[in-house]
């Protein structure tokens, strides 16, 4: 297979393939054996049938028609591949030359995905900013209070309620009189300042004591389905307000919520947890800036037809995940304040940013010439098929059927490309960088001495 690719216009190329003669004729016999199989000609078994019958029967064109559909795509494929192209859209094909004894040849144009060209200069060294990942007393603090709550108890209290306080009511909701089951509670166990009911309910509560009736409208949020938006009137009756206790910040209480024996122990288990994990978002937070340092530095023309595949893609999710949870995209957005058009206008700017850093990374791959094993992809695909709770096998074989493998292959490489970044980056903590710079203002000299000194120099 010899090929020749010509830009012809932004974005888009005209690749012209020419198929040797011996494989372009192999490939029409086949076609014709698929044809003669298919019909049935007198005097013949069935798919024995010589050329000239089958033209004469079926038509020299239908024969064509199906080599067509079966090789050229075919062919196409592989002059795609050859060249590493990435179409982004569907080829425009037309015949050059399609007679026997000669190569076959035909052109397709298509758009193209572009291809970012990097030298070593461009990617290496990169300076990156890590967050600090130091766990202060304040944090343990925090956190030992979190893992308290858990073990407190509530006790009824004569106080009004506050924010924090939970009360047992009795919640009525009516539309013009006749009870609405979904919006009633009896005996409801409550947290006030939750917002787990309408928000109008926690406003009424606050400041509330056990025995007073309270009455007001309030329109249902979306969680209650069919019943969302419309108005409902509340009766509610606060039987009684409770506080939490939380327990004794004390060796009992570590050897009751944990395997330790003392306060000091339980602290320290604390401390290392929360230092892991700050220390996993950090190195996640450096991979990320160092991606967008790099993003932020490329200067590349995309196509439209790709950032708008990638713009509705992100919309049509958000879509899916909006009707799973039972609610449509409208009122999701309508919830947060937003509407179709700022939201578009988000996922096209976010779109951008995500085809930019691909691009990055794919370049960063080809420049480090870094492969994907076997091995590796069938790593990914036993953590893929662990989280579907399907077979290995199972989701392997579907993949290779969708040609989705690529896509696994693909999202490897750039993953490892991205740790090619970061360990040639220049990665200094958030605190040297601001001690770095303190120094830097307090040694700098000035270029020239103030206007005064010079007059009184004179």
């Amino acid at each position: 297979m010899q090929t020749t690719v010509e830009e012809t216009d932004k974005h888009k190329v005209k690749l012209t393939v020419e198929i040797p003669t011996d494989r372009f004729g192999k490939d029409l016999d086949a076609a014709y054996r698929r044809v003669a199989q298919q019909v049935k000609v007198p005097g013949f078994r069935k798919g024995k049938a010589p050329r000239k019958v089958i033209d004469a029967q079926v038509g020299r064109d239908a024969v064509v028609a199906e080599f067509l559909e079966d090789a050229v795509p075919t062919y196409y494929r592989e002059a795609i591949r050859e060249n590493e192209l990435a179409p982004i859209t569907d080829p425009d094909i037309a015949l050059e030359q399609i007679e026997e004894g000669k190569p076959l040849v035909f052109t397709a144009t298509v758009e193209v995905r572009p291809r970012l060209q990097l030298e070593e200069s461009d990617y290496k060294g990169v300076r990156v900013e890590r967050p600090p990942t130091e766990v202060t007393d304040r944090e343990v603090d925090e956190l030992l209070d979190r893992l308290r709550e858990r073990f407190a108890e509530l006790d009824p209290v004569s106080r009004p309620a506050r924010p924090g306080d939970y009360v047992v009511i009795d919640l009525r909701a009516t539309v013009h009189g006749e009870e609405v089951p979904e919006a009633s509670r009896p005996d409801y166990l409550y947290e006030v300042g939750s917002g787990e009911f309408v928000e109008k309910l926690d406003q009424e509560l606050e400041g509330k004591r056990a025995g007073e009736i309270l009455k007001f409208n309030a329109t249902l949020p979306e969680r209650f389905g069919d019943r969302a938006g419309q108005e409902v009137s509340f009766q509610v009756l606060v039987k009684e307000v409770k506080a939490k206790r939380l327990p004794k910040a004390d060796d009992e209480f570590a050897k009751t919520a944990s395997e330790f024996d003392t306060l000091d122990e339980l602290r320290q288990s604390l401390r290392e947890q929360m230092g892991q994990n700050k220390e996993r978002a950090a190195d996640a937070e450096v991979r990320d800036r160092a991606l967008q340092v790099l993003v932020n530095a490329v200067d590349v023309d995309l196509p439209d037809t790709l950032v708008d595949e990638e713009t509705e893609h992100r919309v049509q999710h958000a879509r899916e995940r909006a009707e799973q949870a039972g609610v449509t995209l409208e009122q999701v957005l309508d919830a947060q304040g937003f509407d179709e058009l700022r939201f578009r206008s988000d996922a096209r700017a976010h779109s951008l940013r995500a085809i930019k850093a691909d691009l990055v990374l794919e370049a960063v791959a080809r420049k480090e010439d870094i492969q994907v094993t076997a091995e590796e992809i069938g790593k990914e695909i036993g953590l893929l098929a662990a989280s579907l709770g399907r077979d290995p096998k199972d989701v392997a074989r579907t993949l290779e059927r969708t040609g989705q493998v690529v896509t696994v292959a693909g999202d490897i490489i750039r993953s490892k490309a991205l740790d090619s970044i970061v360990e040639h980056a220049d990665i200094v903590s958030e605190g040297e960088r601001r001690a770095a710079d303190q120094v830097s203002d307090e040694t700098e000299e000035p270029s020239e001495p103030p206007q005064q000194d010079r007059a009184e120099e004179q």
